[in-house]
């Protein structure tokens, strides 16, 4: 295998999320990501997933300053070809009904995400 993969979560930071309501956020950005790539049957996506599986799947959550950055960097990825979510919070608790809160990206080459989130910062 000669690139490595991973997953990575872009995150909203303006919204101020709890821990609590972040990691939830982040594990529906992540789940969905797999569910979307199974769906597809994309066998370039299928070949990802698995070579991230076996890997040991690295995932990296960053973040950006707000609702357009994030914006920004799901149109890049999609762009690129890559997997993405778009996850869309249902209200229940801390945050109003239909407020975007973060993206997620791959599992994926990591030299082609980077493209896009090398430079975020991390979270």
């Amino acid at each position: 295998m000669e690139n490595e993969y991973k997953q990575v979560i872009v995150v909203r930071n303006d919204l101020r999320l709890s821990k609590g309501k972040l990691a939830v956020q982040v594990a529906h950005a992540s789940a969905t990501c797999i569910i979307k790539i199974i769906k597809a049957k994309d066998k370039t996506w299928e070949e990802w997933l698995w070579n991230w599986i076996e890997e040991g799947q690295k995932k990296v959550v960053v973040k950006v300053k707000d609702l357009d950055e994030l914006k920004n960097v799901l149109v890049e990825a999609e762009r690129l070809g890559l997997p993405t979510s778009f996850i869309i919070d249902a209200g229940k608790t801390e945050i109003p009904s239909g407020t975007p809160t973060c993206v997620g990206i791959g599992p994926a080459p990591a030299n082609i995400i980077d493209k896009i989130t090398g430079k975020l910062p991390i979270l």
